[in-house]
């Protein structure tokens, strides 16, 4: 297990490079983002990629639900995405995205609503797989940071607004317009 990176690291918005030798180097680092992924709590991540990690390799792994095994995809490219956009995220009843490397922010994207990624195993074995739903914006938010990009950028591209957890006066958790003035 390791350490999440938090912005304004700048592994989180630079490039990552391609994994090129499937060895025991590539086994042992998803190993650690399974282990790392599979201790988030307050908020539990369904989604990882190196970069959080600190390192900049075009891997992550998914897990969208509790009983999902952790799934591993490894120099992913999208090849295909729908026209028919998502009101954020899917299955989900706020409809927030949030970031384990942004923590207490949350935003509305929206997304392709089904995907076709090319990608690779940890064996090096090519697959090319359709996804939609909540899956598909979880392979698309983790594709985007390997690429560099974050989903506050996104949100902002799209013209939403962004978030931040707080506290009413009871002291239960809310969430408070965040003003970018």
């Amino acid at each position: 297990m390791k350490s999440i990176v938090h912005v304004p690291n700048h592994v989180l918005t630079a490039p990552a490079q391609s994994i090129t030798s499937f060895d025991r180097q590539v086994k042992k680092l998803i190993f650690t983002m399974k282990a790392t992924l599979l201790a988030t709590k307050n908020p539990r991540g369904v989604g990882l990629a190196a970069v959080q990690i600190g390192e900049p390799y075009r891997v992550f792994v998914t897990k969208p639900r509790e009983n999902s095994p952790v799934r591993a995809f490894i120099n992913p490219e999208i090849t295909k995405s729908s026209r028919e956009l998502t009101d954020g995220v899917p299955e989900r009843e706020n409809k927030l995205e949030g970031c384990l490397s942004i923590p207490g922010i949350w935003g509305r994207v929206r997304r392709a609503a089904r995907i076709t990624l090319r990608y690779r195993d940890e064996m090096g074995k090519s697959h090319e797989e359709s996804f939609e739903g909540f899956l598909a914006t979880i392979i698309q938010h983790e594709t985007d940071h390997v690429n560099g990009v974050l989903y506050t950028q996104r949100v902002l591209e799209q013209k939403a607004k962004l978030y931040k957890t707080a506290k009413d006066s009871d002291g239960r958790e809310i969430l408070e317009e965040v003003s970018l003035l």
